[in-house]
């Protein structure tokens, strides 16, 4: 489902690879994020969803980890505080870790004293239960503390890498090194026992590789990003033994151990696994030489998106698996899309475009954040979907919790970490990657830069800058053209830019900056109808209803008097945008009349908040 334009940007950026292999330079991110705790948002889309995680997601899992399951128990246990054995499922430490960081990105922007001294005591447990020689896991400490590092399924390095990432977060957020040390003393452990000459290993389940070198960038050691890089190398050379190698149909290719990293041409096995790998694959090529693993990830891109992508940034359509299965095998209502693999393809996207300054990827990473990961939470904050059909009976329904709970922690740890998403530095350039009603502030040029950023996108198309540096100061400020606009305006000081040149899918506006400058970007957001790839059989004679960069659906209590198994749409259909009311008020609804039938058409990523009902994404159209 590539348009031209598309094409066109991804087309470059496979020279800038080109340029790369045959330069052999340092792969070194070219641009960086503007930290989220340098971002405030404020507008009427995020907003509200940063006050109900603030509010009732970080709750819910807080009551889940200490209150309705054993996970903080668990670590009392390891303690020696409780006794008892190990409860719940071997990986429940990770649900513990990614709510903890949740809950530290939280304490960024919204200081909160009591959440801050909850953090206090479970990670009291937490060093509690490390043992002396730094290894971590309460599943093996409690229950099999013989049995470590025998079977590489069972998410030792994968707990590991989770806590890792928490402990970062906390050190960033409170400055407290209580957590960091626990996470250096276990990275330390790894260090003695694994890497060349000492015991091989392949992570069942990727996470420990990107986490590895967040702990680099927070303690400038170069051990663990070697480490990082050693792991990575370890994969698709026979290594891997346990439960995920023994299985007759999962096999190395279902946690990505079938061929070399940076040989990986194809997409196989579980989607979260793969798109952990992708992202740690990115982060450590970012710090070495590493062009054929730059790409790699290309090719294995283009692959994902061009062939294994559903319209809502969703990806993995098999629940078998939990993954992939053959290109354009996309089917509606048994479509898995897991919550955690759409998260997992913000973080990849967002990593290759740090690579290549490339606005296709964003297109690519802002379509499964607004449609595959906001779906994956209510709008109330407190119930949770771990699968995303594009189609339901009516019988599909959020939970407030699950047995594995990956999706609900990492929901916690995702959202308020937004903010790091929408601008991008380097020297002498600003990146506005998303349109999100913010103030920013950071350096350019050796210059202190408020952005101020005005817009009540996703819903129009319209943006404003204010544009405030320390003194004049000469820059550019690079705006995102998304794939999906295909018309739009630009202005600055009110002053029309006629035939603005586009980079890599960006307007680039280059100038001496003042005080009180105001850009005006305005983006034409017509409905469009969206057909998809015609190899994907279960969507011949369908299509999709897209506005900016909202994938829409049909539901059965906007449509009671239709069967949406008989509704049709066609070339002729008009199109007209209304606000919704209800539980959906401050939304866009889209209203298609068609042969004499008004239907209602609200974003999906709203679905399953009201009534249960039918919903539907592709809908039978009429040539």
């Amino acid at each position: 489902m590539l348009k031209p334009t598309e094409i066109c940007r991804f087309l470059m950026a496979v020279f800038f690879i080109a340029v790369l292999v045959k330069t052999g330079e340092a792969q070194n991110y070219q641009v960086k994020p503007v930290p989220f705790n340098q971002v405030t948002i404020n507008d009427s889309f995020w907003a509200p969803r940063l006050g109900s995680h603030a509010n009732t997601t970080l709750e819910t899992c807080i009551a889940q980890m200490q209150d309705s399951t054993e996970r903080i128990n668990n670590f009392a246990r390891a303690a020696g505080v409780m006794e008892g054995h190990h409860e719940g499922i071997y990986f429940d430490d990770s649900d513990v870790y990614k709510a903890m960081e949740g809950i530290a990105y939280s304490l960024i922007n919204n200081p909160n004293p009591e959440r801050e001294a909850l953090l206090d005591k479970w990670i009291k447990l937490i060093a509690g239960a490390q043992q002396e020689d730094g290894y971590l896991n309460t599943f093996y400490t409690l229950n099999h503390p013989d049995d470590r590092w025998t079977d590489m399924e069972k998410h030792e390095m994968y707990c590991g890498g989770h806590m890792i990432e928490a402990a970062v977060a906390h050190h960033k957020a409170t400055g407290k090194e209580t957590f960091l040390n626990v996470a250096i003393n276990f990275a330390d452990y790894l260090d003695e026992n694994f890497g060349p000459g000492k015991k091989h290993w392949v992570a069942g389940h990727q996470e420990i590789e990107l986490a590895l070198v967040k702990l680099y960038h927070e303690t400038n050691d170069k051990k663990y990003l070697d480490l990082a890089y050693w792991l990575l190398e370890e994969r698709g050379h026979g290594h891997g033994h346990g439960e995920i190698w023994d299985k007759e149909h999962w096999g190395a290719a279902y946690c990505q151990d079938d061929v070399p990293v940076s040989e990986i041409s194809e997409i196989k096995g579980h989607a979260v696994r793969a798109m952990y790998l992708f992202t740690g694959m990115a982060d450590v090529a970012a710090e070495k030489e590493l062009p054929e693993y730059v790409a790699a990830l290309e090719r294995i891109w283009h692959d994902v998106v061009d062939r294994n992508m559903y319209i809502t940034g969703g990806i993995g359509s098999s629940g078998s698996n939990e993954g992939f299965s053959k290109d354009y095998d996309l089917p509606n209502k048994t479509a898995y899309c897991e919550t955690c693999a759409s998260i997992g393809m913000v973080l990849w996207n967002n990593r290759m475009n740090l690579f290549s300054k490339d606005a296709g990827y964003i297109d690519v990473m802002e379509r499964s954040m607004y449609n595959g990961v906001l779906s994956g939470v209510s709008l109330d904050g407190d119930l949770f979907y771990y699968v995303n059909p594009l189609e339901s009976d009516g019988d599909h329904h959020r939970q407030r919790w699950f047995g594995c709970a990956c999706c609900p922690s990492n929901i916690s740890r995702f959202i308020p970490s937004v903010g790091s998403y929408i601008y991008l530095t380097s020297e002498e350039e600003v990146f506005v990657n998303l349109y999100i009603g913010s103030q920013a502030q950071f350096e350019v040029g050796g210059q202190k830069l408020t952005l101020v950023q005005a817009t009540n996108y996703p819903w129009e198309g319209e943006v404003e800058f204010t544009v405030n540096p320390e003194s004049s100061a000469s820059f550019a400020i690079n705006l995102r053209i998304p794939g999906w606009c295909k018309q739009y305006e630009l202005w600055v000081n009110n002053k029309p830019i006629i035939g603005q040149q586009e980079k890599n899918g960006y307007a680039q506006l280059v100038r001496t900056w003042n005080k009180g400058d105001k850009i005006k970007l305005k983006m034409a957001m017509p409905v469009e109808l969206v057909a998809s790839h015609p190899k994907v059989e279960e969507n011949i004679g369908k299509r999709a209803i897209q506005r900016g960069p909202l994938v829409y659906c049909l539901e059965q209590t906007d449509n009671k008097q239709f069967n949406l198994d008989e509704v049709s749409i066609a070339e002729t259909t008009a199109f007209s945008i209304t606000d919704a009311e209800g539980k959906l008020k401050r939304m866009k609804e889209v209203k298609a009349v068609t042969n004499g039938q008004t239907l209602t058409f609200v974003p999906y990523f709203s679905w399953n908040n009201r009534e249960p009902g039918k919903m539907k994404v592709w809908i039978d159209y009429n040539e």
